[in-house]
């Protein structure tokens, strides 16, 4: 449903640091954006649909930014970063790297798009466009903490193939494990529903 947010995006948002800068990837007229600024979050949205951004061009807590980022370079300064990154509807597996260093330390990456199957249901069917079974582990793998990750077929809000990820840059203070007197700090806990 356009305008709706993902109930992806709505059930890990509150892993987010309250008040937190959000950079919305592909963010086309905002469902997300707007959700997130509504709740307090800053959000960049970035996508190439400048009439899209313009949408939100009044809206408080919502900066926006036209970019082609997947025919051009990536348009963020390399020391940018947020407390989360949204991504959902949407793959160029180029960017990876750039979401993953996008992220601060405790920053969250909420991510969800089609998977392999969805050709067989309908659009998207395009195999460019379809992660493959287990993808988006394989690009956080060794450098974010998995929270939660799913891969399957959804029935709402329309029927599709999807996979999905909810991940963290840990803290600084759980990258240096020894702590003074060398004792190990407990793991970061992580609150599983919202």
């Amino acid at each position: 449903m356009e305008g709706v947010p993902s109930q992806w995006v709505t059930r890990w948002a509150h892993l987010v640091a309250r008040g937190g800068a959000v950079l919305d990837v592909a963010s086309g007229r905002g469902r997300h954006a707007r959700w997130l600024a509504a709740r307090g979050f800053a959000v960049l949205a970035v996508d190439r649909d400048a009439e899209a951004l313009a949408s939100m061009s009044s809206l408080v807590g919502i900066d926006t930014l036209t970019a082609d980022i997947e025919g051009a370079s990536w348009p963020l300064p390399g020391d940018r970063t947020f407390d989360a990154v949204v991504v959902t509807n949407y793959l160029h597996r180029p960017l990876f790297g750039h979401l993953i260093d996008a992220l601060a330390p405790g920053g969250v990456l909420i991510y969800e798009t089609f998977a392999a199957g969805n050709g067989s249901i309908g659009k998207p069917s395009n195999p460019a466009f379809l992660l493959e079974p287990g993808e988006l582990l394989d690009a956080v793998r060794g450098q974010l903490r998995v929270i939660a990750f799913e891969d399957g077929f959804i029935e709402d809000p329309r029927p599709a193939y999807v996979q999905r990820i909810c991940a963290i840059r840990e803290p600084q203070s759980a990258e240096n494990p020894l702590t003074i007197g060398n004792t190990p700090p407990s793991p970061p806990r992580y609150a599983l529903t919202g």
